[in-house]
């Protein structure tokens, strides 16, 4: 098992001159402490669940590329990019400009979107749920033809575009991993076989998460795909503290980080290949310093093949 991080809040004490540095040290420690990948939330506005909509929050893309800047091993992605944030083309350069200058460590994190708030606020289109996906099924097409090379027009129901030339290309080959976030058994499911290196779960729970992945194994069987292909990845929300137990600033009971590494263990035996650790207490400083810990104790899961 691989485990990755999200920071997905940035209110810290210091106020905007402080962001900077703290992510910084963040990406720095989390590349030293051997997790495999850093993600950011792809958003305008803060999400319910984290805050309110005026917190903090920083361009997913440029964070990424501040994050390159400052480590050379730790994979970086969005979790996820919403299809209607960008157009498919220049999200395909987007990626691959990080791809190229972090030396080959970007991810291409997308899905369907959800956030119609953040839209309206920014003016930007927010089309209904059909044609959300029928955008996103769109936009894998175009993303894997520019990948692939190939220059040759597109024309779709919602994208047409007269030259998918992408240069410099990825130097990842055979090019950035996809990973297609969400929970749906037939859309996105049908999406992540078809087009995707990866899949991306909520931690629903090792029992149900085992049920989601058979699923995803039929809809693979069903387009002729090995299921092996697909790396089986998490987003778990975590709420780090040394002893346990405690009232964290956001209301939640803190948890050990031998407790975490227990449901690792149970997610690795359900079949996930890459926890993606999400802080349930970021404004706390011991949250961060316990990664490493918890690296380290889960270092004989990845021993094991878990």
């Amino acid at each position: 098992m691989r485990l990755g991080l999200q920071v997905s809040r940035f209110t810290w004490p210091g106020g905007p001159g402080a962001i900077g540095p703290t992510f910084g040290r963040i990406a720095r420690d989390a590349e030293e402490a051997g997790l495999s990948s850093l993600w950011v939330m792809d958003h305008w506005f803060q999400i319910r669940g984290v805050g309110p909509a005026e917190l903090e929050m920083l361009e997913a893309y440029t964070t990424l590329g501040y994050a390159a800047g400052l480590t050379s091993r730790i994979e970086l992605g969005a979790l996820v990019t919403g299809v209607t944030y960008r157009h498919p083309g220049l999200l395909a350069k987007t990626v691959t400009t990080l791809d190229v200058l972090s030396g080959g460590r970007a991810w291409l994190g997308i899905g369907a979107a959800w956030n119609e708030q953040e839209h309206r606020g920014l003016g930007v289109p927010f089309p209904p749920l059909k044609e959300r996906f029928e955008r996103l099924d769109e936009t894998l097409r175009i993303v894997s033809q520019m990948w692939a090379q190939d220059d040759a027009p597109f024309s779709g129901r919602h994208y047409t575009l007269e030259r998918t030339l992408n240069s410099p290309p990825s130097i990842r080959r055979p090019h950035p991993p996809i990973l297609v976030g969400g929970m749906g058994e037939e859309k996105t499911f049908r999406l992540v076989a078809r087009y995707g290196d990866a899949c991306n779960l909520f931690d629903v729970g090792p029992d149900r998460i085992r049920s989601k992945l058979a699923v995803l194994a039929e809809r693979c069987t069903e387009v002729g795909r090995d299921p092996r292909e697909v790396r089986n990845t998490v987003l778990s929300r975590v709420t780090l503290s040394r002893n346990g137990g405690e009232r964290a600033a956001s209301g939640e009971t803190t948890q050990s980080v031998s407790r975490v590494v227990d449901r690792l263990g149970a997610l690795a035996e359900a079949g996930v290949d890459d926890v993606i650790l999400g802080m349930a207490n970021p404004e706390e400083r011991d949250a961060y310093e316990l990664v490493a810990d918890l690296v380290r104790q889960a270092e004989p899961l990845r021993r094991a093949g878990l």
